[in-house]
Order: structure tokens, then sequence, then C-alpha cells
């Protein structure tokens, strides 16, 4: 900052503050930016007019435009004696000529067909209306008065910038009021009940479109609401389906094993029964591990949050054990181990080099295992099985197959839905489940799954 010298004299080398003399016409002059600036500014978003509300603005623009062009061409050179108070009278000629048409056709174009923008650039179409309303005679100022007062409405209720049409409107009401050729103008008799009726029916207008936008907007809601319970409701019953594999899964695998294992203990009790006991425990081991596979699935469908924050440190371990990993195919050898304890040779082959894989996609393989072991131990009691997984560089194939056999007693006709389940489950990961018989004799369960490229 540049220091002067104050109103006594020069500066005596003290150390009071000296006024720099610049400094208030230099903040006059920062305030009138920000102020210019500010105006500059929008308050709110631009004007969007629909395309029907553009086309309603053309058809006021032709319409005002039609009459007030007829208004100037009937008046060209007609001479008005109008009365200013009782004995005192005054003549106003009007335009006349072709030069005096022309002039008033002009005006009246202007600022009719500058009404066809009023919500799209408000502002400047009340400039341009102000300017052709100033520039009016006093003898036809019917011409452009009622551009002029739409064009005030119109920037009142559209503009964005909302200080610059606090301070354009006042001034361009006080140029129009207050000019010398502006005398607002007389309404004929025969108008009045136009002025009636008019704002009558455009109340009405605007009464119903606003009765029509809430019904529409009533019926867009009832729709959403329709739409969120469909898709609620189909998210219930795909919820449902995958609970419904999920239980098939593990309660038909474990369960036919351990009918199985009771079958052949009930056989063999009396005769050896220390095999008996042997089959007994491996019914018991099945139970086991269809309880926890179950407290699993259900523990997922119950997670509760009652009783937050007060469990001890066994009901965390039993929650832990509860919600233990999904099975994957790490446990592929606990499970063919199982089904050997039920009486069917397994052969177990892994080729390729084993990767850490989706959760997903190790539950989906490991219930291809499971579904097809299961199926041959019901349908084809007597056979052997192979299951082989290979890890290839783009995909994951299991393929599990049976030599045939009889069907175990009690084993009823399968329903299909496994294999459903098992579609539906690859499907997720873009898998395919291939089945069928064997022309060697047999049934043969092969799913293919895509990897991603590590």
């Amino acid at each position: 900052m540049t220091t002067g010298t104050d109103a006594a004299g020069p500066h005596d080398g003290d150390n009071e503050p000296v006024t720099d003399v610049r400094t208030t016409p230099a903040r006059v002059r920062e305030a009138a930016r920000r102020t210019v600036r500010g105006a500059t500014l929008p308050s709110g978003p631009p004007p969007r007019p629909t395309r029907r509300a553009l086309q309603f603005d053309a058809l006021v623009a032709l319409a005002l435009g039609v009459a007030t062009v007829y208004y100037g061409i009937d008046n060209v050179g007609v001479v008005v004696v109008r009365e200013l108070a009782p004995g005192v009278a005054v003549v106003v000629p009007r335009p006349s000529g072709p030069g005096g048409m022309a002039f008033m056709v002009t005006l009246a174009a202007i600022a009719s067909g500058a009404l066809a923008l009023r919500r799209r650039y408000p502002l400047a179409v009340l400039c341009v209306v102000t300017a052709a309303t100033l520039a009016t005679p006093q003898s036809v100022m019917r011409l452009t008065f009622y551009a002029f007062v739409i064009a005030v409405y119109s920037a009142a209720v559209h503009s964005p910038y909302r200080v610059a049409t606090l301070a354009a409107l006042p001034v361009s009401v006080v140029l129009v009021g207050t000019s010398g050729n502006s005398v607002t103008p007389i309404i004929p008799n025969e108008y009045i009940v136009l002025l009636i009726l008019v704002p009558m029916a455009v109340a009405a207008v605007g009464l119903r479109t606003w009765k029509l936008r809430t019904d529409e907007g009533r019926a867009r809601l009832s729709a959403l609401e329709r739409e969120q319970a469909e898709a609620l409701r189909r998210a219930v019953e795909h919820e449902r389906a995958r609970i419904a594999r999920e239980l098939h899964d593990v309660v038909t695998h474990n369960v036919s094993v351990m009918i199985i294992q009771a079958g052949a203990a009930r056989k063999i009790m009396k005769s050896l029964p220390e095999e008996a006991a042997e089959a007994l425990l491996a019914v018991e081991a099945g139970g086991r591990a269809a309880m926890t596979e179950l407290r699993h699935v259900m523990g997922l469908l119950t997670m509760a949050d009652e009783g937050e924050g007060t469990d001890t440190g066994a009901d965390l371990a039993g929650q832990a054990a509860e919600l233990a990993p999904q099975p994957g195919l790490d446990q592929l050898e606990t499970l063919v181990g199982r089904v050997r304890d039920a009486g069917l040779p397994v052969d177990l082959t892994v080729t390729g080099a084993p990767r850490p894989l989706p959760p997903g996609l190790e539950l989906a393989a490991y219930r291809v295992v499971q579904e097809a072991l299961t199926n041959t131990v019901k349908h084809a009691s007597g056979a052997t099985a192979a299951v082989a997984v290979e890890y290839g560089p783009q995909r994951l194939r299991v393929e599990v197959t049976d030599t045939g056999g009889r069907p175990s007693a009690g084993a009823a006709a399968g329903s299909g839905r496994g294999l459903i389940g098992l579609r539906e489950r690859l499907a997720v990961h873009d898998g395919t489940l291939n089945t069928g018989r064997r022309l060697t004799g047999g049934y043969r369960v092969e799913a293919l799954i895509p990897l991603e490229t590590p």
C-alpha cells in the first residue's frame, strides 16, 4: 500500500498510521465490480422450456402480432380527438402514409415476435420490447403496450438472473411510465368483457393443467410402487429358490449316505457287530456334517441383531462355527471319503495347477460333485465312480462318472430338481452342465466353468 500525507502535514516519524487517500475509490471500484459480477451470475438453473411451452409462446406471439399489425394498418392516417377535461380537447394525429404504416407494422412485429422467446431469454425479450414501447408514438400505444406487459411478467417469472431482473424491471416500468410518448391506452367498451373473461379462462386452464400434472404424478408414483413391489416379489422368489437349492444339496447328499449306512448296519448287526458299529459311526458323522451345513445355511438367513453387544466368548465361538466358509474344492477329499464310507468306491483325480477361485464358483463346483455322487449312491448301487477336476488356463472342468448299477433299496425316481439347481448355479458363473448316459454304461455329469486369465 502506498502512503501519503495526512491533513496536518508531512509524517513526522511517529508510529501513527497514515490514511491512504486512494483506498476509498479502490474500495468503491471493487464493490462495483462485485455488484456487476453478481448481476451477471445466474441465481438458478437456466430456463429449459418444454416443447409445449415453446409452442404456446409462438402461438401467443403470432396472435398478438396479427392483432397489433391489423390495428396499426387500420389506424394509418387516423386523427384522434381526445378530451382531456370538460371543454378541453386535444388532437392526436397518428402516423400516416406508407412510411408511417411500415413503421407501425415493424414496431408491432418486433414487440410481438420477441415474445416467442420469452421463456428462453426473458431478460433480453424485456429489453427489446421496452425499446419498442419507448419508440411507439403516443397515439398508437396499443401496438406494443400489451407485449410490454407480457414481457415484464415473463422476466419476473422465468429469468434466472434475479439481481439483473430486479434492477431491469423498475427501470423499464419507470421509463415507459414517464416517457413523453407514454399514455396508457384507452380500452374500448366492447373489449371490457374480454378483460374479465380472458384472465378467468387463463386461470381455469392453469388450474386444469395443474390437476392433470398432479394426476400424472400420482399415476407415475403408483406405477413406481407397483414396479418396486414386483421387483421385491421376484427377489423373494429368487431367494426362496436359492435356499431350496442349498437345502436340497445339503440334505439329499447326507441323508442318502446315512440311509445307505443305516441299511447296511441293520443287515449285518447280528452277524458282524463290529462292522455294523462302524457303519453307525458313519451315519453319526454324516448327520453331524448335515447339521453343520444346515446351521450354516440357516445362520445366513437368521443373522438377527438381537442380543448384539452381549455375546459371550462361547456364543462368538458358536457363531464362528455356524458361519464357517462354504465348502469348496479343497474339501472334495472329505466328501469323497464320506461316500467311500457309504460303500461306493470313488477315485479322485486333480490335474492342472490348483489356484484360488471365487468362493461362489468353488461352491458351485463342489455341489456338482456332491449331487452327482448322491445320485450314484441312490440309483447305481454296486457301481464305481470317478471324479476328475481339471484346472485349465481358461476354464475349470469337473466330471463325475460311474459304471452303472441297480437302484438302492427305497430309492425313488428323481424329480430332476437337483440337476436343474446345478444348471442355475453354473449359469451365474456363465458355466454349462452336460449330463447323459455313457456308451460303455453308467452315467456322466460334466461341468465347464470359464475362468479369468491369471
